[in-house]
């Protein structure tokens, strides 16, 4: 069996991580391919199962992304050098992995290209965990902005006397006239209330809400 160690030895660590990989060798004279054991994994074979050919993994590659595939691969068998790609593969359980593939060439003294060894590292699980970490961020973004619009407009309404719907509508209508987001409408207000000392500043801004002023005038008035 040819030599998957180099120079990717450090593939069998990143297999033990969070990121599965595993190592290739494509034989391009004799036509023959090697799977490290963590290559066989990642494509949902135990060692033995199958046989690696070239015809495998392009099977394996996701149609949207094997006609790329297939052409860098091309390019290398003729021109050697070092590639990397992100791709699609779907193992032989139908489940879709997210990976990176990156190799080399190597040319003869003649010119000619006589292997392609490299390595293939599985990103699903940590793109699905940035994923979701996005995602909460973003619900926790919403929330917080919902929570200090709902803060604002019960402000108005205490203030104003006047139920919370209407004092929704005030901040809306100020939002538009302003040109400012509803969420920066309410945390001005809500920063004016919070501020220790005289209410003349708030009593200002709940004027150029209830009003229609222009922002510059609410702006003078906290300065």
């Amino acid at each position: 069996m040819s030599d998957l160690s180099s120079p990717y030895t450090y593939s069998s660590a990143l297999g033990a991580g969070n990121c599965p990989a595993g190592t290739y060798h494509i034989d391009v004279v004799k036509g023959t391919v090697e799977f490290s054991d963590g290559l066989y994994e990642l494509h949902g074979y135990k060692r033995g199962e199958v046989v690696p050919t070239i015809e495998l993994i392009f099977a394996h590659k996701h149609p949207d992304d094997r006609p790329r595939a297939q052409e860098i691969v091309a390019e290398i068998c003729r021109h050697g050098g070092h590639f990397s790609i992100y791709h699609r593969i779907i193992d032989a359980r139908g489940r879709v992995h997210k990976v990176l593939t990156s190799g080399e060439g190597t040319v003869d003294p003649a010119g000619t290209v006589t292997a392609i060894a490299g390595m293939m590292v599985d990103l699903t699980a940590t793109l699905q965990r940035e994923t979701e970490v996005a995602a909460r961020e973003a619900v926790e973004r919403v929330t917080a902005t919902r929570g200090v619009i709902d803060q604002a407009r019960g402000l108005l309404a205490g203030r104003l006397g006047i139920g919370v719907d209407e004092a929704f509508k005030l901040l809306i209508g100020h939002s538009s006239r302003s040109n400012l987001k509803l969420a920066v409408v309410a945390a001005d207000l809500m920063a004016l209330a919070d501020t220790k000392g005289p209410l003349d500043r708030l009593d200002a801004a709940i004027r150029t809400i209830v009003n229609g002023k222009p922002r510059r005038q609410r702006r003078d008035a906290r300065s």
